[in-house]
């Protein structure tokens, strides 16, 4: 916040982690879906009101949560955390469960228009893991470089979860080894210089736009745009029998994959039993999902020679309901020759605010409709002899609430809301459903 209208005195500031805009992608919301896990430990722990004023996160007070999935699930509609547990004592959650769109209390609170002018330098830190504030990151940088152009403004994108660049070497991460202390590396040949110039007028101040950590080359890589201007569109297609691949589908009789969304019965986030928004389920091996019904698969014939992919990854779904609403996971999978599924990337769409999130409308049931959205920036290699995978579900539980598949305000649902409903991707013709990526030319592993 110092860097907006700043001092004269401030002269270069590090944004780290920082949040951008509650609603659309840091903390709370998705794409306007709701992060049940994390919002709710956060607003238990730090957003009650005590005697003496607000709570000051005293994680003494924060729930001893074995199992979350049995605990929310058992919880029902997100109206009973009110009246189970907040019970009036906490404004946030009040004000949250309020707002259940795009409207004037989100949009005063986003920080990105007011990222005009900006006279510090600003090295922005965001971490590729970090389900936290990894959007806020990425787009407090992009706004400056918008609306304030002639700013010193670089980022640097770790393989680190939320706040870890600070809290450990950076080595690994769940089931991921990186090969070397990327948080030392950080502090050491990024963080340091960038503040030893400004502050200190040491060496020339020359540095990229970007310093991006290649996850799958395991490697740094910096740019001088970011995402790089030297990409080249590509798009991954759904196809029939689970099959993917860069060229289109033909058309054909099989061109509909479905699967019955059960509400009572959501697809997990995790393999393992978690009370919370664990800082390492980007990094779990996703293969506990990929046998459940509800989890349409496709995957790629082992690549002949490495891909890189880098910036935004960008489905763009053809699908239909029974309900009247409904989410779609979407997650991007890289399989290693053992079988281990390594999440690149993955996010959520609430299908009631596909058009606009100020304004959500139904789902018509059985009508063909477009969903489209996109997810945080990655930079990853696919290495030759590795798959790549798509994972296509309606819940992602409990890190995202449960949707109740009919158009009601989720945050004032009933139990008789929620349905189950039957979703179906297209895949061929004009309603071929595809994840649009950027792949950078030369991407071999040296």
């Amino acid at each position: 916040m110092g860097l907006i209208d700043a001092h004269p005195a401030l002269v270069a500031v590090s944004p780290q982690a920082p949040q951008a805009d509650w609603f659309l992608g840091d903390d709370t919301h998705h794409n306007g879906a709701f992060f049940l896990t994390s919002t709710f430990n956060f607003m238990i722990a730090c957003g009650l009101e005590t005697g003496a004023g607000p709570s000051r996160c005293d994680r003494t007070t924060h729930l001893r949560i074995e199992d979350g999935y049995r605990f929310f699930l058992d919880l029902g509609p997100l109206a009973n955390a009110e009246t189970r547990w907040f019970k009036g004592r906490s404004p946030g959650w009040t004000m949250m469960m309020e707002h259940g769109t795009y409207d004037r209390f989100w949009k005063e609170r986003s920080l990105l228009p007011h990222l005009r002018n900006v006279r510090p330098a600003v090295l922005t830190v965001g971490g590729l893991y970090d389900a936290n504030n990894y959007y806020g990151a990425l787009e407090i940088f992009k706004a400056i470089e918008r609306s304030s152009p002639t700013t010193d403004n670089a980022i640097v994108i770790g393989p680190w979860s939320h706040g870890q660049w600070n809290r450990d070497p950076g080595s690994r991460l769940g089931i991921l080894d990186f090969g070397s202390a990327t948080s030392a590396v950080y502090r050491d040949s990024m963080l340091i210089p960038f503040f030893e110039h400004h502050l200190r007028g040491v060496g020339s101040g020359a540095h990229p736009k970007a310093w991006v950590f290649e996850t799958g080359a395991n490697r740094w890589r910096s740019f001088d745009v970011w995402p790089p201007a030297e990409g080249v569109a590509k798009s991954l297609y759904l196809g029939a029998g689970g099959a993917l691949g860069f060229e289109p589908p033909r058309t054909g009789r099989d061109s509909v994959d479905e699967y019955v969304s059960d509400p009572a019965n959501p697809v997990p986030f995790t393999g393992k039993p978690s009370g919370d928004m664990d800082p390492d389920y980007m990094a779990q091996n996703q293969r506990f999902a990929a046998d459940r019904p509800d989890v349409l698969v496709y995957q790629g014939e082992p690549l002949r020679e490495a891909v890189t992919i880098a910036g935004t990854v960008a489905p763009e779904l053809f699908v239909s309901t029974t309900g009247t609403d409904g989410d779609w996971i979407v997650k991007l999978i890289d399989v290693h020759p053992d079988g281990t599924q390594e999440l690149v990337r993955g996010d959520v769409i609430r299908a009631k605010f596909r058009s606009s999130v100020e304004q959500p409308e139904p789902m018509v049931p059985n009508q063909l409709t477009k969903l489209g959205f996109t997810m945080p920036d990655v930079l990853h290699t696919f290495r030759p002899g590795h798959r790549i995978m798509v994972h296509v579900q309606s819940s992602w539980f409990p890190l995202v609430d449960r949707n109740p598949q009919t158009f009601v305000d989720i945050y004032k649902a009933r139990e008789s809301d929620f349905r189950t409903a039957t979703q179906r991707i297209y895949r061929t013709g004009d309603h071929a459903s595809r994840i649009r990526i950027s792949v950078l030319q030369g991407g071999a592993i040296p």
